[in-house]
């Protein structure tokens, strides 16, 4: 590829202006557009007919993993490269599953979108489609499923709210991370009080990306590009999605506002001149990027969130994972549980016993892993959570019961990709985060401890292709 650093910035700062990195939209927003979404839910389907949008980096284990769902199909697919549609073809082919209508372009998913064959709309597209792309699929009267972050901007986030009150269609964002093991298992916990009253959580996302920032397989080097314009924390849904849950963020409680810093930067640039041969316009390549960004939110009750991101430096992966109450604690990578026991109350905790974790986590294991742990493990798909998170919207869908996760709880956590840049930006001047349900959160019922049937979707074992789905973290 031959592209010139002037080049190569000139159109990552455009796209940056283009996406709304200053959003003109106002904090204080009142008045419900259509009806509310929380608690809404549909007529029973027991066919879902999928349309997967983006069949590359993770949108071919998207539509791997759907069509071994019960009561699943995919019906129809898309993207812009016509080889990319041609391998799912064969898989589907060779694997006994029927044939899905093709488009192929730069806008072939809105004829997808607009298809009488399409009941849902699986969004896998890069981050600057994602609004796009989900936005178009919900005015098709299609509910819109949409990889993290859904919403870049605040303006995003708002139209995404109203959009979806308007057409009276589900708009989910797939935060697979609400459904790992040990994030359910923190949430069973807190529904059972085994915490006391739940007081901080810190999470994140701490993954050695470099490596993948530049690679040439991200078309026109998208996620780079974002990386090179904007600046505070552009991916915190994998760990501030599951402690809303716990918190009961828009069901009892809210995200209040929030203060974010981010450190020095050029950890990319160091990896650049490490990496890549004198005279590649990588080497040349400047970022806003900090090195590593710190959010701290506080919700309406009191309760404060610590988020990280860090996706330039060499530190293995964590989510950060702590939920801390006044009884107990639990934390991950690896999984430690502490809580507290009357009789010992009065003694020092110098350290967290194994024993007395393994003997909690099998207490108190989430029934979606203790019952569907084993199959979504062999599916794979980041250890089986992304099978998990997609067994439960069909699961909700076939029985016509409101989804895990909302259009609200999509916005109020993608608000802070733009809200963290500002206030970075600003010396950590806090940043109020929308109130995107105009109150709802005070009403609306919490997320409980949910299962499947597999009978009732009527599960077939000979439809799982095991490591079908698989991908790193």
């Amino acid at each position: 590829m031959n592209t010139s650093r002037r080049d190569f910035i000139g159109a990552a700062v455009g796209a940056a202006i283009a996406s709304g990195c200053a959003s003109g939209r106002g904090i204080g927003k009142v008045g419900v557009s259509g009806a509310p979404m929380q608690g809404f839910s549909c007529a029973p389907m027991h066919e879902i007919r999928v349309g997967v949008v983006g069949v590359g980096m993770r949108g071919w284990r998207a539509l791997r993993r759907l069509s071994m769902l019960p009561g699943v199909r995919v019906s129809a697919m898309c993207d812009i490269f016509a080889d990319r549609l041609a391998k799912e073809r064969a898989w589907l082919s060779e694997n006994g599953r029927p044939a899905a209508k093709e488009y192929v372009g730069p806008e072939a998913y809105k004829a997808l979108c607009d298809s009488s064959d399409v009941d849902v709309v699986y969004n896998c597209t890069p981050w600057q489609l994602h609004a796009a792309v989900g936005l178009y699929a919900l005015r098709a009267g299609k509910h819109s499923l949409v990889e993290v972050p859904a919403a870049m901007t605040l303006d995003e986030c708002w139209e995404f709210v109203e959009t979806a009150e308007k057409t009276r269609r589900h708009c989910m964002q797939l935060e697979n991370c609400c459904y790992g093991e040990d994030e359910l298992l923190a949430l069973s916990m807190c529904r059972k009080g085994v915490l006391g009253t739940l007081t901080h959580a810190e999470c994140g996302y701490v993954h050695d990306r470099r490596a993948g920032i530049f690679d040439d397989a991200y078309p026109d080097h998208w996620r780079l590009k974002w990386n090179v314009a904007h600046a505070g924390n552009q991916y915190p849904t994998h760990g501030l999605c599951p402690v809303c849950q716990c918190f009961d963020v828009n069901r009892g409680d809210r995200l209040d506002y929030l203060v974010s810093v981010d450190s020095l930067g050029g950890a990319y640039e160091d990896y650049a001149r490490e990496t890549f041969p004198e005279g590649d316009w990588k080497r040349d390549v400047r970022f806003r990027m900090a090195n590593v960004n710190t959010t701290v939110i506080r919700t309406v009750k009191g309760r404060t969130i610590l988020v990280n991101h860090d996706v330039a430096t060499a530190r293995p992966y964590t989510r950060c994972n702590l939920i801390s109450g006044t009884k107990g604690v639990i934390r991950a990578y690896p999984l430690r549980i502490h809580v507290e026991e009357p009789e010992r109350r009065a003694q020092h905790l110098t350290e967290f016993s194994a024993e007395r974790t393994e003997d909690l986590r099998r207490l108190h294991r989430h029934p979606l892993w203790a019952t569907v742990g084993k199959i979504a493990g062999e599916v794979g798909g980041h250890g089986g959570m992304d099978y998990l998170m997609d067994l439960r919207w069909a699961w909700c869908l076939h029985e016509g019961l409101p989804l895990d996760m909302d259009v609200y709880d999509l916005a109020s956590t993608c608000a802070v990709c733009e809200l963290s840049e500002r206030s970075a930006a600003s010396g950590s001047h806090p940043e109020e985060i929308p109130d995107f349900t105009r109150g709802g959160w005070k009403s609306a019922s919490p997320l409980g401890i949910e299962d499947v049937d597999l009978v009732k979707m009527g599960f077939d074992p000979s439809r799982i292709v095991s490591g079908g789905a698989e991908m790193n973290i």
